[in-house]
Order: structure tokens, then sequence, then C-alpha cells
């Protein structure tokens, strides 16, 4: 295992625990809205993160890499469903655009457990980026409030 793909492993790991402290920040902001729906979605999110970060700390661990705490990038809170959901739209395209362009999982093609991993991973992210563009698709049919209401 190199060094660069502890880094990686590192990276993702500062990533998850920024996104899971975001999600849940913008649970309770939805929640504090009345959007019960979206409060249970992204409180989900978050703890789905931690456990994705969880593994992929121990994994770390396994191959002998020193773990950091680090500080992940800020992001800004929403309180307007529909911004926050362009918002993590575009960050889940953004983050699967630098995989591709970059072909990580190289790195990863001998050591079966964390590409594995990352597989999973990168698989639950795609389902809620989809998830994401469904819900900004339904709101283009039905309508902004339609939606919002949908969301109580």
């Amino acid at each position: 295992m190199t060094k660069e793909a502890v880094s990686y492993l590192q990276k993702l790991v500062t990533t998850m625990n920024t996104q899971a402290t975001y999600h849940q920040m913008q649970a309770r902001i939805f929640g504090a809205l009345g959007f019960s729906k979206l409060e249970t979605k992204y409180d989900g999110h978050a703890e789905e993160e931690r456990d994705f970060m969880n593994q992929f700390i121990n994994r770390i661990l396994d191959l002998g890499g020193e773990l950091k705490m680090e500080v992940g990038q800020s992001e800004p809170l929403f309180q307007n469903p529909i911004d926050y959901l362009k918002h993590d739209l575009d960050l889940s395209r953004e983050g699967f655009a630098f995989l591709k362009a970059n072909n990580l999982f190289e790195d990863f093609k001998t050591d079966y457990a964390t590409y594995d991993l990352l597989k999973a991973y990168y698989k639950d992210e795609e389902e809620d980026m989809l998830w994401t563009e469904a819900q900004l698709d339904l709101i283009e049919l039905i309508g902004v409030q339609n939606w919002l209401t949908q969301q109580l």
C-alpha cells in the first residue's frame, strides 16, 4: 500500500467527518423550519457518513497508516431546502468528476478490502446524488410549494 493511497483514505475520512456534521446541521435547520422528512433524511445521511468514516478509519489503521485529525472545508448552511439540494448536488458531481479524472481506484486494484469499501461508499454516494436529482426533477414537475408540503 502506497503512502499516496493511505493519504487518499485520510482525505476521505476528513471529508466524511465534515460532511456528516454538515448534514446533521442542515437536518437541524430543516427540523426547525418544520420540514421533518428532510430532517430525518439528512440525519440518516449523517449517520451513513459516520459509519463509512469509521470503516475507513479502521482500514487506515489496518494498513499501518497514521490517522490524523484534520479540519475539513467549510460549507454554507441553507434556510431554503431547494438551494441546499442544488448545492449538495453540485458537491456530489464535483466529487465524482474528481474521482473519474484521477482514476483513484487504480491505487487500490490489488487491495481488495479497500477497493470493496471504496466501491460501497461511492455506490452509496451515487444513490444519494440520484435521490437529490430526482427531488429537483420532482420540484420542476409539481412545483416548489407542493414539494415543500410533502417534506412537512
